[in-house]
């Protein structure tokens, strides 16, 4: 028994070793997350970048020198005094995006590489504005931007680092500069207003001249129009008093022609009638009487008397006998 208990304890401490063995290697493998990279070492020296994914870290030889972010980074930097090239002091803050694309060049390439980019935006910032005037400084923002973007992203690849934009956040001038720029545009609006109110009433007379001249066109038009109408008018108006004339004339001319003509058959009929009666001489002596009665009563100023007057009288006693015999035989 007392044998058995030493052989215990040295199988215990055995096995606590081995545990702890395998804890430790255990400790030694390595997972990579999403969008990042391990630099590794191996005694001392660069050995290799793991990326994504399961590794084993050799224990006593390998370490990991860097965990690198490959993400986009921004970073807002302060404000920077810079001087323009007609000597205006201004203050311009900026933002950086960048991008580890080179881990191992982002470890050993540059100490600290944040205050590095600051630094080299910084004087990069200051050669662009210096060879610019205030009025362009403050209208170039996307040239100055292209401009130190290309600057620092060449500047920057041997620490394995790309900027990928570079925005000026910021463009303060000094106090006095503001109230002179206030001003101005001020001044500047006032002018435009003025401008596009002279052009508004400008526009507005030439419509209305323009109005009165339709108008006035029209008008002589209508009026034009209408004295054309008019004159139409009178024309037909004309036109149909003299065909009313002319049919009242034909039809006038019509009336006394078929009364003549009505005049004159009556009196043949009248003669034939007479003829056919076989009228003694009375009777013939009797329509002479009227006859001449009717000729004696017109309106003719001359009366001309046959030739054979004196037998007038005995024409008149032979009228008398036969208006009396007449009369006897009526009663």
């Amino acid at each position: 028994m007392s044998s058995f208990i030493p052989l215990l304890s040295e199988f215990t401490i055995v096995l606590i070793i081995l545990l702890l063995i395998l804890i430790f290697l255990i400790t030694r493998i390595k997972i990579v997350p999403q969008a990042q990279v391990f630099v590794i070492e191996r005694l001392g020296t660069y050995h290799t970048t793991w990326s994504t994914g399961i590794h084993f870290l050799i224990p006593f030889i390998d370490r990991i020198a860097k965990k690198v972010s490959l993400k986009e980074f921004v970073v807002d930097f302060k404000p920077q005094p810079v001087i323009t090239k007609d000597n205006v002091t201004m203050q311009i803050d900026t933002v950086v995006f960048y991008q580890v694309i080179d881990a191992k060049l982002f470890t050993y390439g540059v100490e600290r590489p944040m205050s590095a980019i600051e630094n080299l935006t910084a004087t990069t910032l200051r050669n662009i504005i210096g060879d610019l005037e205030l009025d362009h400084t403050l209208t170039s923002r996307d040239f100055i931007n292209s401009k130190i973007t290309a600057i620092l992203d060449e500047s920057t690849d041997r620490w394995g680092i790309k900027v990928n934009r570079v925005e000026l956040k910021n463009i303060i001038p000094p106090a006095e500069i503001q109230d002179a720029m206030e001003k101005q545009m001020k001044a500047e609006r006032e002018r435009r207003e003025a401008i596009l109110r002279a052009e508004g009433e400008k526009k507005s007379s030439v419509l209305v001249a323009e109005g009165q001249k339709e108008s006035r066109i029209l008008e002589a038009q209508a009026q034009k129009e209408s004295q054309i109408l008019r004159a139409e008018a009178e024309k037909q108006a004309t036109i149909l008093k003299a065909e009313a004339v002319k049919e009242q004339k034909i039809r006038e001319a019509q009336g006394e022609s078929q009364a003549i003509e009505m005049v004159q058959k009556a009196l043949a009929d009248s003669i034939t009638l007479l003829n056919q009666a076989n009228p003694n001489d009375q009777v013939l002596a009797l329509k002479s009487l009227e006859a001449f009665a009717k000729a004696a009563d017109g309106k003719a100023t001359k009366i001309i008397i046959p030739s054979n007057m004196q037998g007038f009288a005995g024409l008149a006693t032979s009228a008398k006998e036969l208006f009396s015999d007449m009369e006897a035989s009526g009663k």
